[in-house]
């Protein structure tokens, strides 16, 4: 054999050696690797990140979201007492997508919507957001005022505090009463345009109970306000007060 064959010989078989060592070789004991376009089953995906995301990364459960925001309330959310904190962690065990945080800040805008609604007379919008009994009296307020010629302006400036003062699940029935501290402009002006009451410059507060209802055997995944009251007596002065 010519030497030089001899030589490319040498160089090949040293060649599959080390990318023998490099790459190894397949023995059928492999872990097979993930198809990219197929995906993997949700419980491997939530088996890995367990496994590799750290723990303060980690998602948090609905309930220790509830626990937090009882024991350390935010500057504008807030879970009350713990017969509430209790009521919030009945109703996530049956509703397993509650998110406590995510439902306040709902709840939030739902207060601005249908206070602001029911200055401009939108009833469409009233009633999306209101159960049939509380709507029948935002269109009965609606009636009155529509009769004397009189308009209302509202405008919810900010909402400083949501806090959760009830909660409770009664079957299917999942009920939270929120107390709401907003700012607030209310004008009322009569037929003429002349203002009968607020000031059009004039912020104030704004403190409202308000109760929301879910069935969480429902497909629906919308909360609708039951009730409808001032904080205290005589607060309530433009929202119609529902509460029996």
């Amino acid at each position: 054999m010519p030497a030089d064959l001899i030589v490319y010989a040498l160089v090949a078989a040293g060649l599959v050696f080390w990318l023998r060592n490099i790459l190894g070789t397949r023995h059928g004991d492999e872990r097979e690797r993930p198809d990219p376009f197929t995906g993997s089953h949700p419980e491997e995906i939530a088996k890995t990140q367990n496994q590799e995301t750290p723990e303060e990364n980690r998602v948090r459960t609905a309930h220790e979201n509830i626990q937090d925001l009882a024991e350390h309330p935010t500057s504008t959310l807030a879970v009350d007492n713990k017969a509430a904190e209790q009521g919030l962690l009945d109703i996530a065990n049956v509703d397993k997508n509650f998110d406590i945080t995510f439902f306040l800040e709902a709840a939030q805008d739902v207060f601005v919507m249908v206070v602001e609604a029911f200055g401009e007379g939108d009833r469409d919008t009233l009633r999306d957001l209101l159960a049939d009994d509380v709507y029948n009296a935002f269109d009965g307020a609606l009636k009155a005022r529509e009769e004397t010629g009189n308009t209302l302006e509202n405008e919810i400036h900010a909402i400083r505090k949501s806090e959760v003062i009830a909660s409770i699940l009664e079957g299917k029935k999942a009920k939270i009463t929120v107390r709401f501290i907003a700012d607030e402009t209310s004008v009322t002006r009569d037929k003429d345009g002349e203002i009968i009451a607020g000031h059009p410059d004039r912020t104030t507060e704004m403190r409202d109970v308000w109760t929301f209802e879910r069935d969480v055997k429902s497909r629906d995944p919308r909360w609708f306000v039951t009730e409808t009251r001032g904080d205290f007596d005589e607060d309530n002065d433009t929202i119609p007060n529902t509460h029996d």
